[in-house]
């Protein structure tokens, strides 16, 4: 007796095409994700866009939107592969209703609400709230180096820009000179009027090589000159504090000198060239071209409750207004706060004693004599009464909690959906993309417990 199969006809039509619900089963995250989008957010800075009733009519907003965070929450950023998902896998027809956005569509939808979409994130975060995932109870803050759409080897120091500009000056003027001579000698072999005379199509990538360098080095000296004109600015604010109602330009009796020439940038500045506000940072892997995304997490629910981007190596800066920010999205302050070494400095220990924060931050190998010059106990450095506090804790101290709530999110976003290199250049738009993957990991929280 031969074994049956079931039946499977590839050629065979459907009486009716499935429903966009059958496509993929109840309950599936593409199902939330759209419903959510479509019920639950408010899309009115996005819709309101679309006023002109003429021309063909472009695909719904609020589906583009529901489709971009949905590819994010699967790791897809990419354009082309949003679009060939949406032909190709059934969650994303799900999502879509079966229409076919092209990647010019998805990307000029993102880029063109590229402010809107970032703002969702409170959105997102409120509904966390509603859910009971937002306690702040403790919080943990650290920062993570994404690599920038830009390669190291495209960027170059100023001391380099100065050696480069005269070879390849040099470089030009000899190669025109030639050009020159051999017109001329292909005018007396040719005539005038015969082709020959045309400048030489590898000088061209020099020229450009040089202009584009020119450019860089020029920026570099502006930003070297805004620096000094700051320092000179904040020095004559002391000096006529010093001696107020003088005048602001003494003459040979003795006064505030003229101001000086502003100096060069130092040989070792660097600027990239194909994304020039990223910056050289140190990584796991070396030193790469990068940018510093931000989180702030809580601990009950590792929910992201505020983010930031910057392209500034060091964290110190970053504590108090990412804290800002935090009650910007939430109202109100976390009981506890916890935070490595890399946050620790006098300033930022002061703001969370004055907030009312109970912090842990690490302080790293404390220096000897560190408290202050009055030795009272009041008056003691905030950073040793934190190692005092970290130290009286041991392994019991609420510092553990920083590893297990901050580290797992950056590994969720970088090793489970791939965020290894941002797609976008320039520092606001890789940080509206920042602010994108921090809603769709929020997302994920919330459609767990949906």
């Amino acid at each position: 007796m031969s074994k049956r199969y079931r039946s499977w006809n590839v050629d065979q039509p459907q009486l009716l095409p499935p429903s966009v619900q059958e496509l993929v089963p109840e309950g599936h995250l593409s199902h939330f994700v759209r419903d959510l989008v479509r019920d639950s957010l408010d899309l009115s800075e996005i819709v309101g866009e679309y006023r002109e009733g003429r021309g063909y009519p472009p695909y719904h907003p609020v589906m583009m939107t529901a489709l971009l965070l949905y590819s994010y929450c699967q790791g897809i950023r990419s354009s082309r592969a949003i679009a060939r998902a949406c032909e190709q896998r059934v969650d994303f027809m799900a999502v879509t209703a079966m229409q076919y956005p092209d990647f010019r569509t998805i990307w000029l939808f993102r880029d063109r609400h590229q402010a809107a979409l970032e703002g969702l994130f409170v959105q997102v975060l409120a509904l966390c709230e509603q859910a009971g995932l937002v306690k702040l109870g403790h919080v943990a803050l650290d920062g993570t180096k994404v690599h920038a759409n830009a390669s190291k080897h495209k960027a170059m120091s100023y001391g380099r820009m100065k050696q480069r500009e005269q070879e390849y000056a040099a470089q030009v003027a000899a190669w025109f000179e030639q050009a020159a001579a051999t017109d001329e000698a292909e005018d007396e072999a040719h005539g005038a009027e015969r082709r020959g005379d045309e400048m030489p199509e590898w000088v061209k990538s020099k020229q450009a090589r040089l202009e584009k360098l020119r450019e860089a080095k020029a920026a570099l000296e502006a930003e070297a000159a805004q620096e000094h004109a700051a320092k000179m600015e904040a020095a004559e604010s002391a000096d006529d504090g010093d001696a107020p109602g003088g005048d602001a330009v003494s003459g040979a009796s003795g006064g505030v000198q003229a101001p000086e020439e502003p100096p060069a940038p130092n040989d070792k500045a660097q600027r990239n060239f194909t994304d020039p506000e990223s910056r050289i940072m140190k990584t796991h892997d070396g030193f790469e071209q990068a940018y510093n995304g931000q989180a702030i997490v809580d601990a009950d629910s590792q929910v992201i409750v505020a983010y930031g981007l910057t392209n500034a190596a060091n964290d110190k800066q970053q504590l108090i207004p990412m804290i800002e920010r935090l009650f910007r999205n939430t109202g109100r302050l976390p009981k506890e706060f916890s935070a490595d070494s890399g946050y620790c400095s006098q300033a930022n220990l002061q703001y969370l004693e004055e907030s009312g924060i109970r912090g842990y931050v690490a302080t790293g190998r404390q220096k000897h004599g560190s408290a202050s010059a009055t030795g009272s106990r009041e008056s003691e450095s905030y950073t040793a009464a934190m190692s005092r506090r970290l130290k009286q804790g041991g392994h019991r101290s609420r510092y553990r909690l920083r590893k297990q709530t901050v580290e797992p999110v950056f590994g969720q976003i970088k090793a489970a959906r791939g965020l290894r290199q941002f797609l976008t250049r320039g520092l606001e738009k890789v940080r509206a993309e920042w602010g994108l993957e921090c809603t769709a990991h929020n997302l994920l929280k919330l459609a767990a417990v949906w």
